[in-house]
């Protein structure tokens, strides 16, 4: 046997008839909070050095130009198939 019950409601009467506290409030003072501090975050970032530091750290763990041709060299393999091997190999 299946049953099926349809309920037309909105989400506020369905938490007020499952006794479920409002958080509408909370929640939006909490996003205004967030708001805030992410915007003074953000202006005290110096966008620049945030971008050189990520590309320095991407590209070279053993500084600019072995990391730059590990990179190079990593995308040479896979448009070959993979057929060449590697130096340390």
């Amino acid at each position: 046997m299946k049953i099926t019950l349809n309920v037309d409601c909105t989400p506020a009467e369905a938490r007020s008839f499952f006794g479920l506290p409002e958080i509408e409030a909370l929640q939006q003072r909490l996003l205004e909070k967030m708001e805030t501090q992410f915007e003074n975050n953000l202006s005290a970032m110096d966008m620049h050095k945030l971008s050189e530091s990520l590309m320095k750290n991407f590209l070279t763990p053993g500084g600019p130009a072995p990391g730059w041709e590990r990179w190079q060299e990593l995308f040479a393999n896979m448009a070959s198939g993979g057929a060449k091997k590697n130096k340390g190999d």
